[in-house]
């Protein structure tokens, strides 16, 4: 008796999982016909998106390693410096490769400089350094501006569609399935360049703030370095 339950339990589990299977199937089958009304403007989209996400891991990846370095980093270059050790600095500066150590190895090879040239020097390659990574963001923020404007351009094309049916048709019966496809582009382009454009817009906004704490911390290293060059020896 005991086994027969078990075996009839199994048996129904088996057949929710076939049957959530195929509605999943069938719901991601109709999503992808959804989209083919939306012709060739949906296919816009999808490029539009796919270079947002390209850009958003990449800018993400490269923000990481800008913000990855070691917390001993400006005490070891403190003890090159006062020990006179000026080419232990730029090397150690060389194999950490970010931003703020390029910042730095530029003021070292000014060092013997006045200070306000030191300054300036740091300063410059600081600029440099945030321009590279504020890179492919104009192309992001074109995106979450451009997608729904997109999306509404295909809005006003299917309904151009949709009248147009009905002037074609103004002397007989106006089917609702011969209206389908203008009404269906209507909607589908709207909703996916309102979708792109949001996942754009908030993705922008992240690399942005990310971008900014990037800043802060070339900026903290740049009063460190010129407090250390103040220092006395």
């Amino acid at each position: 008796m005991l086994f027969d339950i078990i075996d009839s339990t199994l048996l129904m589990a088996e057949g929710q999982t076939e049957v959530a299977a195929e509605d999943a199937a069938q719901s991601s089958i109709r999503l992808f016909e959804m989209a083919q009304y939306g012709g060739w403007i949906m296919i816009i989209l999808a490029v539009l998106l796919a270079g947002a996400c390209y850009i958003f891991i990449e800018r993400l990846v490269v923000l990481r390693q800008a913000t990855r370095e070691d917390k001993t980093f400006m005490d070891r270059i403190r003890d090159y410096i006062h020990n006179g050790k000026i080419d232990s600095a730029q090397n150690l500066c060389k194999q950490t490769d970010t931003p703020s150590a390029h910042m730095i190895e530029k003021g070292i090879s000014r060092i013997g400089r006045p200070m306000q040239d030191v300054q300036v020097a740091v300063e410059n390659v600081g600029n440099l350094e945030v321009s590279r990574l504020e890179k492919g963001l104009v192309i992001m923020a074109t995106i979450a501006a451009g997608a729904p404007m997109l999306g509404f351009l295909g809005t006003v094309l299917g309904m151009v569609q949709t009248f147009y049916d009905m002037a074609e048709n103004a002397g007989g019966v106006i089917e609702m399935s011969a209206l389908s496809t203008g009404m269906y582009q209507a909607m589908v382009t709207t909703i996916g360049g309102l979708i792109v454009g949001i996942l754009a817009m908030f993705a922008y906004n992240f690399l942005v703030a990310r971008i900014d704490r990037v800043v802060r911390m070339l900026e903290s290293r740049t009063m460190e370095f010129m407090d250390l060059l103040n220092e006395p020896a």
